[in-house]
């Protein structure tokens, strides 16, 4: 008779052999006796995905979907070596054949697995996610700080590893694709600062201010007064004390707030990767806000990651939780929600904006991330001692995947600039020349 754990070997071995074939990548896949097999038909690359133990493919098995394949990652159930997920992300991409398999298909597969099915891995921990709920579809205003808390209040060292130097966390541009992260983010919080004209005396409001690297560029270069307001108590204690430091005190000021209890009246407003938290259904309130809040003669510009308009637009809201969408939203975004962009600028002009330019910058945060994965990868002994192994793997394998999804389309970013009523000039030149200068 066969032994249990040949039986196994057997079925790996062979699920391996059928995924070459499939998919033909540069890679290796290391089983847990240490049988090193090819995943394409002759890789030359030393990158290996690992598996610890007969019982990974088991409890994958019993609960396909990757939230289980996440929590064997972060396990180490199942590891990678010899590369960046992004490099084998990109393979996954352009691989000469399909991965799609047909009834028959699954069927034959499926029973070659029946040795896994009742096998159990080491335990994965699930201390990692969000424990409430996570889509926000019934969120209040006192949600949105637990959300933004949960995400941004992990540790300012951390970020540190791999943001630049001004901490800023959104998407970078790059006037020359070799350019490095520093520079890449200088030039996002000048393309910022010339889109919204930005002049001495100007009041500028940030939503979503961040650790400070937007306002305090701002006040610094462009003679503006500045306000930021942020959901997170780490990021305004750094912003407060970097204001203090670089002697703008008297300029610059951050607020623990959220938008909707926000007051005054300001010539430019600035949201910067915070419209992806405020929830689709809560969007018209939000850009009503916006408008009751700028002046006149004010500028607004609209920084946002967005998905692709969805073909039916009955199911704007009510769309399928698709399992890279829940991972992420129990992981490292709970609450988060994208709009597209069509539905965005329709919001300004029911709001009354009048939009002015829209720029997309996909692959700029497509490069943007794949910079914060690499910095962050180098600084694996660092990371581990500030949140733990268990997190650290959770967010390289969150920038990995965001990188990728950008580079594929499955995500966007735009920039929207709008004034604040067509009733009125808008303060803009009547050419873009001055943003190139």
């Amino acid at each position: 008779m066969v032994a249990k754990a040949d039986k196994q070997l057997d079925a790996a071995r062979a699920l391996v052999r059928s995924l070459a074939d499939r998919l033909d990548l540069d890679a290796w896949v290391r089983l847990w006796d240490g049988t090193r097999l090819p995943l394409g038909h002759a890789p030359t690359s030393n990158f290996e995905i690992s598996l610890r133990d007969p019982g990974v493919i088991g409890s994958i098995l019993r609960k396909p979907g990757l939230d289980s394949i996440i929590l064997q990652y972060i396990g180490k159930g199942i590891d990678f070596s010899g590369g960046t997920l992004i490099d084998f992300g990109r393979q996954l991409q352009s691989g000469r054949k399909s991965v799609k398999l047909k009834g028959r298909d699954v069927a034959k597969i499926g029973l070659a697995l029946a040795p896994f099915f009742l096998e159990k891995s080491a335990p994965a921990r699930d201390a990692h996610g969000f424990q409430g709920e996570i889509t926000g579809a019934n969120r209040k205003t006192a949600d949105n700080k637990d959300f933004i808390q949960f995400h941004y209040d992990l540790s300012n060292d951390f970020y540190a590893l791999f943001l630049d130097p001004e901490m800023v966390y959104s998407c970078a541009y790059f006037t020359d694709w070799t350019n490095g992260i520093e520079t890449a983010q200088h030039d996002k919080l000048e393309m910022i600062c010339r889109k919204l004209r930005l002049k001495p005396g100007d009041r500028m409001l940030d939503i979503g201010a961040g650790w400070g690297g937007l306002i305090c560029h701002a006040a610094q270069n462009y003679g503006v007064t500045a306000h930021g307001i942020t959901l997170a108590e780490e990021q305004l204690a750094f912003a407060r004390a970097k204001a203090e430091r670089l002697g703008l005190s008297d300029r610059v000021t951050f607020e623990l707030a959220d938008y909707s209890k926000i007051s005054g009246s300001y010539d430019k407003i600035a949201s910067i990767g915070m419209y992806e938290h405020i929830g689709l259904k809560n969007i018209p309130a939000y850009m009503e806000k916006v408008q009751s809040l700028l002046s006149e003669d004010g500028l607004f510009l609209n920084h946002a990651i967005s998905r692709r308009a969805p073909k039916n637009p009955a199911q704007w809201i009510k769309g399928r939780m698709r399992p890279e969408k829940k991972a992420i939203a129990k992981y490292i975004f709970p609450g988060g929600e994208l709009d597209d962009v069509g539905h965005s600028i329709s919001a300004m002009e029911r709001a009354g904006f009048e939009v002015h330019d829209v720029e997309g910058w996909r692959l700029h945060y497509a490069r943007t991330c794949e910079l914060w994965c690499n910095r962050l990868t180098a600084h694996e002994k660092e990371a581990i001692a500030f949140v733990g192994e268990e997190k650290y793997r959770i967010w390289v394998a969150y920038l990995a995947g965001v990188s990728l999804a950008f580079s594929r389309g499955t995500l966007r970013l735009f920039q929207t600039l709008a004034s604040k009523s067509a009733k009125r000039p808008p303060p803009l030149p009547p050419t873009r020349a001055d943003l190139y200068r």
